[in-house]
């Protein structure tokens, strides 16, 4: 929450409109309310599986950008050769949270109105897309990969949402104080960060200039690497109106891109999984600071790098 570019207190606020939802639901709705919404305000990440309930500490941890039945089988044969994990963790959703991960997207209208979209043209333009969000999701096959965690026994969850806040924490602040930047700058900059580095290094997707060219000036940059998912294509016009001249994001469809095009407003993509990397990386220090180190089992595109 601390990491959450909408600040602590909007935050708090967005807890206390699901407690007074909750407590409004008659009885009968209650039984199916998920209670971990009271105190969590990311459904994309959640606990799915944990068969120990406490029984003893995490230091061994196999993490991966995607986790799907094959990786839990990779933990069910680590186990078998003795190097056994006491942990499965994820980024990308599943179970609960691919199921729900839609309901994140509402924190995109508070980000957007501190670029200067005035909030009731953010709040309204992302309703249709929300609802294509969920329409997506609603006729997936949500339980697969819990299940099969669930039939070896071993802890499982993922961490979605609060890894890109850190993301978007961290660039914020390179950025934040960034004057008459040109592209090239800004490309300059990220490739400094090491999980960037390592993705060129490795001939991985990185920082890469999609709409611009590398002597247009940025302008005014926003860091657009939380909120569930991509945000609606005419946000990037509300965007170009409120000043915004440059977005760096993690990814963005051909429609956004044409769109930007001709907003006038210049789009970098920083790198998918080496962003999700950056966010974990970010999100594993300060885990490590507060409970001690961990052995980390790097797969599925997930790249150990320390900045303790």
């Amino acid at each position: 929450m601390e990491a959450d570019p909408r600040g602590r207190e909007a935050v708090k606020r967005s807890l206390a409109f699901e407690k007074e939802k909750f407590n409004k639901m008659p009885p009968e709705e209650k039984k199916f309310y998920d209670k971990e919404r009271l105190v969590n305000p990311y459904a994309d990440s959640r606990i799915l599986h944990n068969p120990l309930r406490g029984a003893g500490g995490v230091k061994k941890i196999l993490c991966g950008i995607d986790i799907d039945a094959g990786e839990i089988l990779l933990a069910d044969n680590l186990k078998r050769n003795g190097r056994g994990v006491d942990l499965v963790m994820a980024h990308h959703p599943q179970g609960y949270s691919y199921s729900n991960f839609f309901d994140v997207m509402d924190m995109q209208s508070e980000i957007q109105s501190n670029w200067g979209v005035p909030i009731n043209i953010a709040e309204d333009l992302l309703v249709s897309r929300r609802r294509d969000v969920e329409m997506s999701v609603m006729p997936r096959n949500h339980t697969k990969t819990v299940d099969a965690a669930k039939i070896i026994g071993i802890p499982f969850l993922n961490v979605h949402t609060p890894a890109d806040n850190h993301v978007a924490s961290f660039l914020g602040k390179i950025f934040a104080s960034a004057k008459k930047l040109r592209l090239k700058d800004v490309i300059d900059r990220l490739a400094k960060i090491e999980e960037y580095r390592w993705a060129r290094k490795n001939f991985l997707p990185g920082p890469k200039i999609i709409v611009g060219k590398p002597e247009s000036s940025a302008g005014k940059i926003v860091i657009d690497m939380t909120g569930g998912t991509e945000g609606p294509v005419d946000m990037i016009s509300k965007m170009a109106e409120a000043g915004v001249g440059t977005i760096v994001g993690m990814h963005f469809s051909e429609k956004h891109i044409k769109k930007a095009r001709r907003s006038h407003v210049n789009i970098i993509i920083a790198g998918h999984i080496s962003s999700d990397n950056l966010g974990l990386n970010l999100l594993f220090d300060k885990i490590e600071k507060k409970f001690g180190g961990l052995q980390i089992i790097e797969c599925s595109g997930f790249h150990r790098v320390s900045r303790k």
